[in-house]
């Protein structure tokens, strides 16, 4: 067992703003893993994705779970089962063994306040380890819970109070959380192999809370929250990774009465991140549905959850197929496959897609400016440029960032420590980070290892390209 010292929570909530999703999928989605019921008592149980056919197994113990226990699929079809004992958070690997479940214990951390809060990040994307977050009013820690040679070890702890999570690259290396410090969020970058160095990756400005919700590894595309263009109310934006373009915060995006919450970005889209598709979750007063949104276009597609959607849970093929888990009585296992429209060129003419009841349409509906698309955690070149798009409707009010460089004669209206004002339609934009591209070797020899890109703190760009308006 491994003792935890982490302080209690005090009463914060997590910060991430989002529902629980229905299910957790591992990183290459094929396996995932719920909590499922059986009149009261609650039992793990392991889907297996990537077949011809979906198909569950359940995973019971000698005794029903609790509810909230958290599970997650490894990626040799183990599943994590995280549980709290006595004061302990204990982890353990499940498996089918004929009619049985085996059980591998893994170790536990021990907290010594009942307030204290320990959960699991999303699956790593070697599919091999296993990290949770352990949060305290004052400093956050990232633990190896799987995976490791020696049970639960912490592997990073920094300042504040840590939530969110999102993997930055395909080994498993670079975690971004948003973290809480001075009364405001920003998301950070840790390093878990040089003993979890930490730094910045999103300070649009100085009294903004800057959250990373999404990444893909394939292109590049970031989706973010942030209250930067409009103060007191988070929008969701995009940007690029490594790109010297600014950050976008489309009014499609803006749903008036509903919350949307991004799951999935269809991967495989080298070096095209405006052509993305991302499945969007959207809780309103008719329900949940599900959205489509792709950054080149200034719209929203509405579509219709499967019956008994695990909801917020879904992933993309790379040629743009959403595939949604579900369970109802008569399939108690089942993936609906949703193509969504294909990427319309931009057409004044067009008229947007009707809305899902309780909706109401954005006024800026309709075709986006594109944006530069460098390789994902490289820094881009000086003849980084947008490509060629339709310019935006007169009330967009939207510019690209044209230079990479700071503007030694900034905006006088975007004076250090206020707010960017909000832009009067359209898109919004904020400049975003550039990762920098690895040394090269001072004399010929073997080629060295690959390193890990770092990110460039958003504090050293121009503040009078925050938002233009």
């Amino acid at each position: 067992m491994t003792a935890c010292a982490i302080e209690p929570s005090a009463g914060h909530g997590d910060g991430d703003g989002a529902a629980p999703a229905g299910c957790t999928l591992s990183a290459d989605g094929a396996y995932g893993a719920r909590l499922a019921s059986a009149g009261d008592a609650w039992f793990p149980e392991r889907w297996t994705l990537d077949g011809p056919e979906p198909y569950a197994v359940p995973l019971p113990r000698n005794q029903p779970e609790e509810p909230g226990t958290e599970v997650q699929p490894m990626g040799d079809g183990r599943v994590l089962i995280h549980r709290r004992v006595a004061g302990r958070h204990a982890f353990s690997l499940l498996y089918p063994t004929g009619p049985g479940t085996g059980e591998l214990p893994l170790g536990a951390v021990e907290c010594p306040d009942d307030r204290a809060r320990l959960r699991l990040l999303p699956p790593a994307p070697c599919g091999e380890k296993a990290y949770a977050l352990a949060v305290g009013p004052r400093s956050t820690s990232v633990w190896l819970v799987a995976g490791g040679a020696f049970g639960p070890e912490r592997v990073a702890e920094l300042p504040g109070r840590g939530s969110g999570g999102v993997w930055l690259d395909r080994a498993g290396r670079l975690l971004a959380l948003d973290r809480e410090t001075g009364g405001r969020t920003k998301a950070v970058v840790v390093d878990l192999e040089r003993g979890g160095e930490v730094s910045p990756l999103l300070q649009i400005a100085a009294d903004s809370d800057d959250r990373l919700l999404l990444a893909d590894h394939d292109s590049g595309l970031l989706i973010v929250r942030s209250d930067a263009p409009s103060p007191g109310q988070e929008r969701l934006g995009w940007g690029v990774l490594g790109s010297t373009l600014p950050v976008r915060f489309p009014e499609c995006l803006r749903l008036r009465d509903c919350s949307v919450t991004p799951f999935a970005i269809q991967p495989g889209q080298v070096l095209t991140p405006e052509s993305c598709a991302v499945a969007l979750r959207v809780d309103g007063p008719a329900g949940s549905w599900v959205g489509v949104w792709r950054p080149a276009e200034r719209r929203v597609h509405h579509l219709p959850a499967p019956e008994g959607w695990l909801t917020g849970t879904g992933l993309w093929t790379a040629d743009g197929v959403l595939r949604l888990p579900y369970a109802t009585e008569a399939v108690p296992c089942g993936v609906a496959r949703l193509r969504p429209p294909a990427p319309a060129l931009p057409d004044p003419d067009t008229t947007p897609t009707p809305p899902a009841p309780g909706l109401t349409p954005s006024p800026t509906d309709g075709p986006a400016l594109g944006t530069t698309d460098p390789p994902p955690g490289l820094a881009p070149s000086p003849t980084d440029r947008a490509p060629a798009t339709t310019p935006p409707p007169p009330d967009s009010h939207s510019h690209p960032h044209p230079h990479p460089h700071p503007n030694p004669h900034p905006h006088p209206d975007l004076r250090p420590g206020l707010a960017p004002p909000h832009a009067a339609g359209g898109d919004t934009t904020t400049p975003f980070p550039a990762f920098p591209a690895p040394p090269l070797p001072e004399r010929p020899g073997p080629p060295p290892a690959p390193s890990a890109a770092r990110p460039v703190p958003l504090q050293e760009a121009p503040l009078g390209r925050l938002v233009t308006n």
